[in-house]
């Protein structure tokens, strides 16, 4: 028994510090991804290897673009649609996700899930989409570096730049002339507020645009004036 504990507390030491030694490469990341812009990210790696199992000749659609070359009304709409306080928060909008909660429990299902934008970054830079409890730790680990270390500004322009839009597109430049032939300079509010309520499902919306889903781009596009960016 003494031996069995022993094993035990040495297997428990060993996790502990391999736990601790990982959280240490994900501070890293962060850290230089403060000022490095990312090349590729979790979510980008997962969907390529998606793709190629299809098609080995798959790419991704992908331009990094700086945070003044994005319209304003795309950071407008996309904050209004996703996280509208966004600028107040410190990465966990609490009272949206009670909010989340209460409509859950009315539907009895999850149809909210009260994610901010430095979330969803989290989880888009270095994890998956699977859904567990440690993931949603692990993410919610990340979101305080993240903001921690990086300003509001950073972290609207890395998202706007790794954020999936369709089937391989990824960031606002590679959506922009997806969708509409424009640089994601030059969207206007129609186009942005379109764009901003794809996210939750971009695939799904990119190949069925319908009424219900031009119905919430329209009354996002009211609200983008009230929206607050950095």
């Amino acid at each position: 028994m003494k031996t069995l504990m022993r094993w035990l507390g040495r297997g428990l030491l060993l996790g502990a510090i391999l736990l601790l030694a990982w959280q240490l490469w994900l501070l890293i990341g962060v850290a230089w991804w403060s000022q490095v812009d990312p090349g590729s990210t979790s979510f980008m790696r997962l969907r390529l290897a998606e793709m190629q199992e299809k098609n080995p000749k798959a790419t991704l659609r992908y331009q990094w673009v700086p945070y003044d070359n994005i319209s304003i009304h795309l950071k407008r709409a996309v904050v209004a649609a996703e996280d509208d306080r966004f600028v107040d928060h410190d990465g966990f909008d609490w009272e949206g996700i009670q909010r989340a909660m209460e409509r859950n429990e009315r539907r009895g299902r999850a149809v909210a899930g009260g994610s901010t934008i430095s979330q969803q970054l989290a989880k888009n830079l270095f994890l998956s989409p699977s859904r567990s409890y440690f993931r949603k730790a692990q993410e919610a680990v990340i979101t305080v570096m993240i903001e921690t270390l990086w300003s509001k500004r950073r972290i609207l322009e890395v998202y706007l730049n790794v954020v999936e839009w369709g089937d391989g597109v990824f960031g606002a430049e590679a959506a922009a002339r997806r969708y509409y032939g424009v640089s994601a300079a030059r969207l206007g509010p129609g186009e942005a507020a379109r764009l901003a309520v794809m996210l939750p499902n971009p695939r799904k919306y990119e190949r069925s645009f319908g009424p219900r889903l031009a119905a919430h781009a329209e009354r996002i596009r009211g609200r983008m004036a009230y929206s607050q960016v950095p």
